[in-house]
């Protein structure tokens, strides 16, 4: 057990012993959460974020952008921070520079902000460009895109023709993402990077990028998909093609969709964040805060379970797909 661990597990502990207290008092913090987009993955982080609303008493104001970007999300958050009844802002910002402004101009209303998912400047907030959030819970997204970067060359026996499916520029997490599986494909001499898309989060702008690759480089064999819109697009693609089986998709995020084209055999490995974990574990950090705690972690990856089609039905592992109501 690491030592961030622990701390993690003791500013847990020290928020839910609190609890009793807090159910009794009328004065108490309210929550807002402001995803990136609409998709399984935040909607899971929805759940987790209810769960622990529920559990502390509380009051939660959600509200989901309708598509990805800075221009959508900005408003939104503006109208959150226009209440004057938010305390704690839950965020996924939609663009590590152009929301820095709006949040510090949440800060500077009196709400205090937690970042999931994704992060502002280089999600540095102890001695970085950007410090005044509480917290960023997310994954380690370098290193998911090195798993996937080795999975598909064991897959491959260490040579093929390989692409990125990515979503947008400025993302923190796909950034990263595709970062690391770049940094990965490099440890296997054979294996040859085609070339990385965006497709600005659109699952059918996904499926015709990588349609043109694969007319363009008929040897193409494997797809990192980066995140839900990129693997489904991918994916559909492969279908559409009848190219299962010949490339190998890497799916990130495990929602229900890259579950069935895993059993389909159009994936070959789904990567598992933990999106609940992110939502519950914020929630539990703004109530430490509130309630005095100073050792609040600036900084908290929560993790992957990788899931094949060897171990999808293990209750441990399938616990961790998207289950949206």
């Amino acid at each position: 057990m690491t030592r961030k661990f622990v701390l993690v597990l003791l500013v847990m502990l020290a928020a839910l012993s609190i609890l009793p207290a807090v159910s009794a008092q009328e004065d108490k913090p309210k929550i807002g959460f402001l995803p990136g987009v609409v998709d399984p993955f935040y909607q899971v982080m929805e759940i987790g974020v209810n769960r622990a609303v529920a559990d502390f008493g509380l009051e939660v104001v959600t509200q989901y952008p309708q598509s990805w970007g800075p221009t959508v999300q900005t408003p939104i958050l503006d109208a959150l921070v226009a209440r004057g009844d938010i305390d704690y802002l839950i965020t996924a910002p939609t663009d590590k520079e152009q929301m820095i402004a709006p949040l510090q101009a949440a800060i500077d209303a009196g709400i205090k902000v937690i970042t999931v998912d994704t992060f502002l400047g280089d999600g540095n907030y102890v001695d970085g460009p950007v410090t005044f959030p509480l917290s960023y819970i997310g994954s380690d997204n370098v290193e998911g895109g090195r798993i996937a970067a080795r999975a598909l060359a064991e897959v491959l026996g260490g040579q093929g023709q390989v692409y990125i499916q990515n979503t947008n520029v400025g993302v923190s997490t796909t950034e990263q993402r595709g970062q690391g599986f770049k940094e990965g494909i490099l440890e296997f001499p054979g294996m040859e990077l085609v070339g990385e898309d965006y497709n600005l989060d659109d699952a059918n702008t996904s499926a015709e990028q990588t349609n043109a690759k694969l007319q363009a480089f008929p040897e193409l064999a494997g797809i990192f998909g980066v995140n839900v819109f990129s693997a489904t697009g991918a994916g559909n693609a492969v279908k559409a093609a009848g190219l299962e089986g010949k490339v190998q998709v890497i799916a990130f995020d495990a929602t229900q969709d890259a579950i069935q084209n895993l059993r389909d055999g159009v994936v070959t490995l789904v990567i598992a964040q933990k999106p609940f974990d992110m939502g519950y574990m914020a929630v539990a950090f703004a109530m430490a805060d509130y309630h005095g705690v100073t050792s609040v972690p600036k900084h908290v990856t929560t993790g992957y379970a990788v899931i094949d089609i060897n171990n999808v039905d293990d209750p441990a592992v399938a616990r961790f797909i998207y289950q949206v109501p």
